[in-house]
C-alpha cells in the first residue's frame, strides 16, 4: 500500500533518474518511489537495472516504476534513449541527472570523447535539452544535476585533443572538469529557461560512501578510506537530491549550486557568464545538438 498523500509530495509526478541501479541513484530511487513518483529509472546494465527495479518495487509495492536502458558514455545511445522517452511519455515533472563516473585512468570512448566528459556532462547536455518539451508540458518543471565540490579544481578546455591527452590530463582532473561543466551548464540552462516555468539547479551531495570511487586510482581509494568518518551514506546524499525535487522554494534559486540543502558558494570560474556561454557552444559542437 502506498503512503498517504501527506507523505507523498511527488504523487502524480513523473520523475526520470539516471544512474539509478546503485549508490546514490538507487537510494534516491527508493525515496522517490516512497514519495509517490512515477519513476523512470535509467540504468546502463540490464541485469543490475532490473535487480534495482525489483528492489524498489518490493520496498514500495504500489509504486509505478519503469526501467530504461542506456549507456550514457555513448551519445548515439543517449539520442536513442531520448527518442524512446519522447515517444512513450507525454510529461516529465522532474529530471535528475545523477549518473557519473570516476575511472582509474583517462579513457577515450569509441566516439572520441573522454569518458568522464561524455558521461558526466555531454550526456546531460543532450538528455536535458531534448527532454525540455516534456518538462514544459507540465509546468513547473525541475532539472537537478548532481555536481561536486571537485568542480573547484576544474577548467573548461576547448581543445578536445588536449582534453583527451594523458600528458595533459588525468582521470581526476577530467572528473573535476566534468563537474565544473555541471555547474556552468546549470547556470547557462537557467538563463535560457528564465520565465518558462522550468528551473534548473545543481548540488554537491557530499563525500559519499558509494561505488563511485570503486574503480578510481589507489590514491583516491586510500583517501576515501581515510575520510570515511566524515563521509555520508547514500541515503543521506539521496535525501539532498529529493529535497531539491520537492521543496517549493527551489525555483527561487534557479541556476544555483546547492550544498547541505542550501545555496552555496561555487568556484570563481562559475562567476564568469562567458565561461558558461563558451561551454554551451563547445557542448553543442561536440554533440551535434543545435540548441
Amino acid at each position: 500500500m502506498m503512503p498517504s498523500d501527506a507523505t507523498t509530495p511527488l504523487r502524480g509526478k513523473t520523475v526520470l533518474l539516471t544512474g539509478a541501479s546503485r549508490g546514490i541513484g538507487l537510494a534516491a530511487a527508493h525515496q522517490l518511489a516512497q514519495q509517490g513518483a512515477h519513476l523512470i529509472m535509467v540504468c546502463r546494465d540490464p541485469t543490475r537495472g532490473e535487480r534495482a527495479r525489483q528492489a524498489v518495487q518490493l520496498a514500495t509495492p504500489g509504486a509505478a516504476i519503469d526501467l530504461l536502458l542506456c549507456d550514457l558514455s555513448r551519445l548515439a545511445d543517449v539520442q536513442r534513449l531520448c527518442d524512446d522517452i519522447l515517444a512513450r511519455y507525454t510529461r516529465l515533472d522532474v529530471l535528475i541527472n545523477n549518473a557519473g563516473v570516476l575511472p582509474n585512468k583517462l579513457e577515450v570512448t569509441e566516439e572520441g570523447h573522454e569518458l568522464c566528459w561524455v558521461t558526466n556532462h555531454l550526456s546531460v547536455f543532450v538528455l536535458t535539452n531534448r527532454l525540455l518539451p516534456l518538462l514544459a508540458a507540465v509546468l513547473p518543471g525541475r532539472i537537478i544535476t548532481v555536481a561536486s565540490e571537485a568542480h573547484w579544481l576544474g577548467e573548461i578546455e576547448a581543445s578536445v585533443a588536449r582534453r583527451n591527452d594523458p600528458a595533459h590530463n588525468s582521470a581526476f582532473t577530467a572528473y573535476s572538469d566534468s563537474k565544473l561543466a555541471n555547474v556552468l551548464f546549470t547556470q547557462a540552462l537557467a538563463e535560457r529557461l528564465e520565465l518558462t516555468g522550468i528551473s534548473a539547479v545543481c548540488l554537491h551531495p557530499g563525500i559519499v560512501r558509494s561505488h563511485l570511487f570503486a574503480e578510481s586510482s589507489w590514491l583516491m581509494r586510500l583517501s576515501m578510506r581515510l575520510a570515511r568518518p566524515f563521509t555520508r551514506s547514500t541515503a543521506q546524499a539521496a535525501a539532498a537530491i529529493i529535497h531539491l525535487a520537492t521543496n517549493p522554494d527551489v525555483p527561487k534559486f534557479n541556476g544555483r549550486y546547492f550544498k547541505n540543502g542550501r545555496p552555496a558558494r561555487s568556484s570563481g570560474r562559475t562567476k564568469n557568464p562567458g565561461e558558461a556561454h563558451r561551454l554551451w557552444r563547445v557542448s553543442g559542437m561536440e554533440t551535434g545538438l543545435d540548441v
